[in-house]
This record gives structure tokens, C-alpha cells and sequence, in this order.
């Protein structure tokens, strides 16, 4: 998608699917809202026709959540067809991180989008490339991409865990002190130590994730290589 889009020279740009799910009939509605003066129009479903309910149950939970703790919103049923302007394509291109979170990131630039609904037809041929796991991968990376919240909600289990384990610390000397009582102690052990194990296991990963991304982007590796084009030189200059 980055790569046809720092191809295009025109003053609009289409994303739209090859296997035609995306009708073509509605490009003249689109330009039509670009000449009110938007920057971007937008699709989306009223319906996901073609997907398992709980795709759709996985899909729309994760739209709330992501909004609940982006400061960007995206519309659960948006979908990635969508006419752009010149100015809106090259702000989305000159973004020059590899982990690109699309939808992210066209609501990021902020330019003036207007979603009008598309109804998703049967595609005219090939078939999805998107498996079992594909979803979860976006998901996360969507929201790594675009929020620090599981880095705070990290920090802040870590202070529970620390307060829980003071408290039983206190309430366990004072049994002790005033009751004599200190117990044989072998399944609080196990328990804390596999609680315990478990959170900081768990917090260790969500930050793993974060620095996966920043080995990534330290990098700098070309986000797409072009092996043959039908592009002249002359016309990229020209552009």
C-alpha cells in the first residue's frame, strides 16, 4: 500500500480492493464528496457480510478498546476504501515508521474525512489472505502503535502487587505478634510466588512488545523494495 501510494501522482488517490469488494461504482459519489471539501471519504459497513459472528464480536471489541485508549477514534465499521487527496497521501507517506498502523495513521494526520456507507459485495476472484491469527497481530500492533496504556496499566498492577504483598506482610506480623500464630506457610508461598510469577511474566512481555518496536524502527530498513517498475524516471521528477 506505501509503495503505490509514493508512486501516485495524481491530485486524488484511491485505496480500494483488487478483487473488487470494493464497488467502483462509487468513485463518482466520492469525488463528488471531495468537492464539498474534504480531504478524505471514507467507507463503512453497516453490516459485515462474510464474517464469522465472532469475528465481528473480536473485530468490535477491539474498536472499543483501541478507542477507549487512543486519542485518535476510528469507526468499528470503517473499512480501507477510500479516496484521498495530494495533500492528505503525501502526510500519510512522509510518516516514515515501519510498523504502520494504516488506519491509524490516516486519522492521525487529521485532515477532514467523511465516511459515507459502502455495502461489501462477494469478491470477483482470489480469496482472503488474512488466517486464523492475523487479526490478533493487527490488534496489537494497532495498539502498540498508538498508545502507551499498557506500559500504565503495567506500572499500575506492579503497585497493586507491591501493596497487596506489604499488606499481607503487615497482616501476617500482627497475627504473629498478637496471636502467636505464623502457620506452615507452603501454599501462601507457592501462591505468591506463582502470582507473582505470573504478573511480572506477563508486564515483562507488554513492555517486550514495545522494545520489539523500537529494535525495529533503529533499524531504518526500507519499508518496501521496488524490483521493476513502469514508472519512468522523467515522470517521477514530473511529479
Amino acid at each position: 500500500m506505501l509503495a503505490g501510494l509514493k508512486a501516485t501522482t495524481g491530485d486524488l488517490v484511491v485505496l480500494m480492493d483488487a478483487d473488487l469488494q470494493h464497488p467502483p461504482a462509487m468513485l463518482p459519489e466520492m469525488v463528488k464528496v471531495i468537492e464539498e471539501g474534504y480531504d478524505s471519504c471514507a467507507t463503512h459497513r453497516r453490516q459485515r457480510k462474510g464474517e464469522s459472528p465472532l469475528r465481528t464480536f473480536f473485530s468490535k471489541a477491539f474498536y472499543r478498546f483501541f478507542n477507549a485508549i487512543s486519542n485518535i477514534k476510528i469507526d468499528a465499521n470503517a473499512t480501507d476504501f477510500r479516496m484521498m487527496t495530494r495533500k492528505m497521501v503525501n502526510a500519510v507517506v512522509s510518516l516514515g515508521e515501519t510498523e504502520r498502523f494504516t488506519k491509524g495513521l490516516f486519522q492521525w494526520v487529521g485532515f477532514e474525512t467523511k465516511l459515507i456507507v459502502c455495502e461489501s459485495v462477494e469478491r470477483a476472484a482470489g480469496k482472503s489472505k488474512w488466517r486464523f491469527g492475523s487479526p490478533f497481530g493487527y490488534a496489537v500492533n494497532g495498539i502498540v502503535a498508538f498508545s502507551t496504556a499498557p506500559l500504565r496499566l503495567a506500572t499500575f498492577i506492579g503497585f497493586l502487587v507491591f501493596v497487596a504483598g506489604i499488606s499481607y506482610a503487615i497482616y501476617v506480623f500482627i497475627v504473629a505478634v498478637f496471636f502467636g500464630e505464623t502457620g506452615g506457610g507452603f501454599v501462601t508461598n507457592v501462591l505468591l510466588h506463582l502470582t507473582i510469577g505470573g504478573i511480572t511474566i506477563m508486564l515483562l512481555g507488554i513492555i517486550g512488545e514495545y522494545i520489539a518496536r523500537i529494535y525495529f524502527e533503529t533499524k531504518r530498513r526500507p519499508i518496501f523494495i521496488v524490483r521493476d517498475t513502469n514508472i519512468s524516471e522523467d515522470e517521477k521528477h514530473d511529479s
